[in-house]
């Protein structure tokens, strides 16, 4: 068991060493340590595991495996020595460990005082008072629904696994991915910092108007307006900066200090609460008395006054009131007055008439109010002139703000956000899987059944003037709440007081963690400096950058501002929260096995629906901006982030979406109109495994454009065991290639014993069901000519053989260094298209295609067709301009007329000289035991031809059968001398021991005819032009060893040099000739032939791109 623990320490410190940035996440129980073989025999003996001795490096023994798991510790931050400081000298020194807790004081207690925080105390009635009982019944019922759904979908996450610290941020950036993840984690930081701050600004606004009004530094009495409002900001402003600093303070103590705070701050909540509902309970029997004063209809402002009367009878006269003075000029009876109030009389209504006195009835539907509206009260009468502006309105209890149902929204949701303030803290916890669901649903269903309950006691208990009256200006400054509670309002005030504090710590102590989170995982290159902290982990940076935030929302100061900014990130954290569940359902991967059982998709999606709605219905302009951050963070995790693999939901649903996307392209080919280039590019690699045609990447960068397949493959010859290395070390040249020359693909690399079946097997086997490549490029083959390198020649002249039988398209650019790279530009020129038979429009599609990048864009396309001695050029033309007309292509169009003539001596030369090396290749790869029968043969057969070239005088027709006997032997014995002449090996002679010995004519060997007419073909090739067809009857006669050529391939050679010259005269300046491309001969006898008609077709052009067709039409004239 020793040894075990032993294995468990180096297993741990191994994880350590090689993670992401969360090393416990990946696997912590492999065992990468080394060690010699002596010591592993040792460390095995005993153990019954020798047969297992060699795998002990990767496949840890079981008790060794079970020993890492229960030591594994979720708890990377806040509980733990930072991570550097585990890997260095330091440590083994004690681990300094944080407090860990359970689901009550973990996850209950810190949502209850979320829940229950600022929104319950200070804007609840009015709530309730503006949208009326049914309203915000309705608006409580959607954003608790949305919160419970959001809770049953967290809780299946969390128990899916260790939840390590990061909470929320962890869920969904292991479900959604990083580029999710770090977005949605970014922004609920952000609406948790704030969340701080509009907690500290309720506390504010309860110390500064409820507590200790006479404690402003910035005095607003007697001011109206604006400047009342500035003066009030400017006091949010102080205080809140100095309550915000003592708070950041406690907090850096320690997160300890906060959790006994915590239930101090709760037991005010409860008291809170409690107090409330026997407030409620005592209406029924004994209303409290806390009159409101209204003149006519138009609630007054309470503060000042001593009774709600213009005149009291005092001893036997009348006298004027404070009332009265604060309307009219004097106190006396004949002072002139405001014209509303001498003309409506003043009534006295009782602020909480009690559960029992039906006044739920009038504060069933809302009641919204434009800014600086009065306060009234329906139902009563009043006598008003609408053409008189108002006067001594700082007198009348006004509305502050102009209210609707979405603002309502958006000011309620804050309230509801708590739900995630246990699973923050994830890293805190004894049992994160255990205590998350648990704590969260519990909490929010409590919080639940508190709001409606209050919601339908508020209506049911308060007046509706006190309802809206949102600062309790008409009852003498009371918090509209405390009115209620019972026995006394100040168990309301500081009750509230205490909550809000408390929910400002627990936002305080989240948010660091959260952004720590974020910045340990390395997704955000700039935040790394975050993720470090004090000894036992508590974020010291990241809590001083969170100080700073809220920062910002101290200085807006306005708790209804702040509100709606805050619905926005919560709700797109919890929207994400919710589509991660149903992603994970619905996908069924193997490792979503929740421990939660009560989830479905179906509640998933109904959340995430939900938290969508309700943010446009909070304000669709801060959904746009949130979602606007949101989209930002993601595309710079994207680009800058670091790179991860989690398994996450998106790739779950990118591999779903190409499994479907395969088969429905599997039902058949795509049409005409879909059909593009998907390339396989061919390229071969150097003994470093670096791309020995880059430009061939170029080339398909600018044709494809980003768009369709690529797959860019090489070959290497050999045995995968023995050279996989090798190969991998070519996929990432290959991979870095395509990233530098910006081609969208994937690379693959083949190993084999042989060059030639390694490139059939990319040809057959790339790509994958309905994604197959439908054209190949490959590079033509230089230096083809070297008999070293006939090998490459037999591979290329393979792969137009198997393009052809597989239907695929073939690329062939010649010349391929001359080509541009994406980072030059053609500024005129023209792309020449050489159509001289029909292969499916390729020819058209490709300068299309190529001119869609920025290198061919200025270059102009002309086509060039061949007519024929019977065909009709001129209507050839004006047919091939209608097509490209309906094709929607422009291009110059000119048809070229290429006339029969007599075949050269040029033409003869150059095919016997190509033939005469057809053989010289084949006689080099015969064995040395064939090469002698081979010359046997040959020189025995001999004899004929020379004694065709001089016959004796009595046989002339024996001489006639020994010509047309000796005809189709005499062409191999000249070849044969040939290679014996160039390669300065012994030659049989005529009069060695194997020939016969009756030569008697004096005429020279094979050798040195053959010699001789090398020479002269040499000399023909720099001379080509013959004067006329009678010098070439007399060439032909005084060459006799051109009776014998292939007449195929006289015709073709003669074909393929007339084409050339009409091709080198009209396109010599050209930037690009695109050419159709001879098909492959069907024996492999004259492959060398093959190569050499390409030659003389190509001869004299820089860029030349060979292109044969698949098979099938690729451009179409139909819409």
């Amino acid at each position: 068991m020793l040894n075990n623990v032993s294995d468990c320490e180096e297993v741990e410190g191994g994880a350590h060493s090689q993670g992401d940035g969360n090393p416990k996440e990946s696997s912590p129980f492999i065992n990468s340590s080394g060690g010699s073989g002596v010591e592993k025999t040792q460390q095995y003996d005993g153990k019954n595991m020798a047969l297992f001795e060699e795998e002990m490096d990767t496949s840890p023994m079981v008790s060794s495996l079970l020993s890492s798991l229960a030591n594994y510790s979720n708890l990377p931050q806040g509980s733990k020595e930072h991570e550097e400081a585990e890997n260095n000298e330091e440590a083994r020194k004690k681990v300094v460990q944080a407090p860990r807790m359970g689901t009550v004081m973990g996850v209950y207690l810190p949502c209850m005082q979320n829940i229950l925080g600022v929104i319950l105390f200070l804007r609840m009635t009015w709530l309730v008072g503006v949208g009326g009982v049914l309203g915000t019944f309705l608006i409580v019922f959607m954003c608790c629904s949305t919160t419970m759904l959001t809770a049953i979908s967290m809780s299946a996450i969390a128990t899916n696994g260790v939840v390590p610290a990061g909470g929320s941020y962890y869920m969904i950036s292991r479900s959604l991915g990083p580029e999710f993840g770090g977005a949605v984690g970014i922004c609920f930081y952000l609406g948790t910092t704030f969340a701080g701050a509009m907690y500290i600004l309720g506390c504010i606004e309860i110390l500064l108007i409820y507590i200790a009004p006479h404690a402003a530094i910035f005095q607003i009495e007697g001011l109206e307006g604006a400047e009342a409002e500035a003066g009030m900001l400017n006091n949010m402003r102080v205080y809140g900066t100095i309550v915000l600093s003592f708070m950041a303070l406690v907090v850096f103590v320690g997160v300890k200090y906060v959790n006994k705070l915590a239930l101090v701050f709760l037991a005010c909540v409860i008291l809170s609460i409690l107090a409330v509902y026997a407030g409620v309970i005592k209406t029924a029997f004994e209303p409290p008395d806390f009159p409101v004063c209204v003149l006519g209809n138009r609630t007054l402002f309470s503060k000042g006054l001593d009774i709600c009367a213009k005149t009291i009878d005092r001893g036997n006269g009348t006298v004027t009131t404070k009332l009265w003075r604060f309307f009219c000029d004097s106190e006396f009876l004949n002072a002139t007055c405001d014209e509303y109030f001498a003309n409506n009389n003043l009534t006295q209504l009782q602020g909480i008439p009690g559960v029992t006195s039906g006044i739920i009835s009038e504060n069933l539907f809302s009641t919204f109010m434009e800014k600086n509206d009065f306060l009234q009260k329906r139902g009563l009468p009043a006598v008003e002139d609408p053409d008189t502006p108002p006067t001594n309105t700082n007198r009348y209890v006004l509305a502050d703000i102009t209210s609707f149902f979405t603002l309502l929204v958006g000011i309620y949701f804050p309230s509801v956000t708590g739900i995630m303030a246990g699973s923050n803290r994830s890293g805190d916890l004894q049992d994160a899987q255990k205590s998350i669901p648990i704590g969260t649903i519990l909490a929010i269903s409590t919080t639940s059944f508190i709001y409606m309950s209050s919601v339908i006691l508020f209506g049911a208990c308060v007046d509706g003037v006190v309802l809206r009256d949102k600062f309790g200006e008409g009852v003498n400054g009371n918090l509209v709440i405390g009115t209620l509670a019972w026995p006394s309002p100040w168990v309301i005030v500081f009750g509230s007081f205490f909550s809000t504090c408390g929910a400002g710590l627990q936002s305080l102590t989240g948010a660091p963690r959260l952004l720590q989170a974020i910045a340990r995982d390395g997704i955000i290159p700039f935040l790394r400096v975050f993720g470090h902290g004090k000894a036992n982990g508590e974020p010291t940076w990241a809590l001083l950058l969170t100080a700073s935030i809220c920062e910002i929302g101290i200085i807006i100061a306005s708790l209804d501002a702040v509100a709606p900014i805050l619905s926005m990130f919560f709700l797109m954290c919890y929207m994400f929260v919710n589509l991660a569940c149903a992603l994970q359902t619905l996908l069924r991967t193997p490792n979503w096995r929740p421990r939660f059982k009560y989830y479905h998709w179906a509640l998933s999606f109904l959340g995430m629906s939900l938290c969508l709605s309700l943010m446009f219905i909070c304000s669709w302009y801060y959904a746009i901006v949130a979602m606007g951050i949101a989209g930002c963070i993601y595309k710079y995790i994207e680009f800058c982030g670091a790179e991860k693999e989690w398994g996450d939901g998106i790739r779950g649903i990118s591999l779903s979406a190409a499994r479907y996307a395969l088969m429905r392209l599997e039902e058949g080919p795509p049409h005409t109109k879909n059909w593009r280039p998907q390339i396989l590019v061919l390229v071969g690699l150097d003994e470093e495994q670096n791309v020995e045609q880059p430009r061939l990447l170029s080339l398909t960068n600018q044709l494809k454009a980003g768009k369709g397949l690529t797959i860019v493959g090489s070959c290497i010859v050999g045995t995968y065991l023995n050279n996989h290395p090798q190969a991998q070390r070519a996929e990432q040249s290959l991979r870095k290639l395509m990233e530098t020359e910006r081609v969208k693909g994937f690379s693959q690399v083949v190993i084999s014993s042989n060059l030639r079946d390694a490139t059939s097997h990319l040809v057959q086997a790339g790509g994958l069901g309905g994604l197959r490549h439908n054209t190949v490029l490959v590079s033509f083959p230089k230096n083809w000519r070297q008999a070293t390198d006939n090998q490459q020649l037999g591979n290329f002249i393979e792969v137009v053989r198997e393009t052809t039988a597989t239907s695929l398209a073939l690329l062939v650019p010649k010349n391929i260094g001359a080509y541009p790279s994406n980072g030059e530009r053609f500024t005129e020129g023209h792309i020449d298209v050489w159509w001289i038979v029909h292969d499916g429009g390729m020819l058209m599609l490709l300068p299309f295609l190529l001119r869609q990048h920025k290198v061919w864009k200025k270059c102009k396309m002309r086509i060039f067709t061949v007519a024929q001695m019977d065909d009709n050029s001129i209507q050839m033309k004006k047919d091939l301009i209608t097509f490209l007309y309906h094709l929607r292509l422009d291009a110059e169009v000119e048809v070229v007329e290429m006339h029969e003539s007599d075949i050269s001596a040029y033409t003869y030369e150059k095919t016997l000289v190509m033939e005469q090396r057809s053989q010289i290749l084949k006689e080099m790869h015969l064995t040395k035991n064939e090469r002698e029968r081979e010359i046997q043969s040959i020189t025995d057969v001999s004899r004929g031809s020379i004694r065709r070239k001089n016959p004796p005088s009595g046989h002339p027709q024996k001489t006639n059968l020994d010509e047309s006997a000796g005809g189709s032997v005499e062409k191999p014995e000249e070849e044969v001398q040939l290679i014996q002449g160039m390669n300065a090996t012994p030659v049989p002679t005529p009069t060695s021991p194997t020939c016969p010995t009756s030569l008697s004519t004096p005429a020279v060997s094979p050798g040195e005819v053959v010699q001789r007419t090398w020479s002269d073909a040499v000399d023909n090739a720099k001379n080509p032009s013959v004067a006329n067809p009678e010098g070439i009857r007399d060439m032909f006669s005084m060459k006799p060893e051109w009776e014998n050529l292939n007449h195929s391939n006289v015709r073709r050679m003669h074909h393929a040099q007339k084409l050339n010259e009409v091709i080198v005269r009209k396109s010599q300046d050209a930037k690009l000739v695109l050419l159709n491309m001879p098909g492959p001969p069907k024996n492999r006898t004259g492959e060398e032939n093959y190569m050499e008609f390409l030659e003389v077709l190509t001869e004299g052009l820089n860029r030349v791109l060979l292109v044969r067709g698949g098979g099938r039409e690729v451009i179409t004239i139909y819409s």
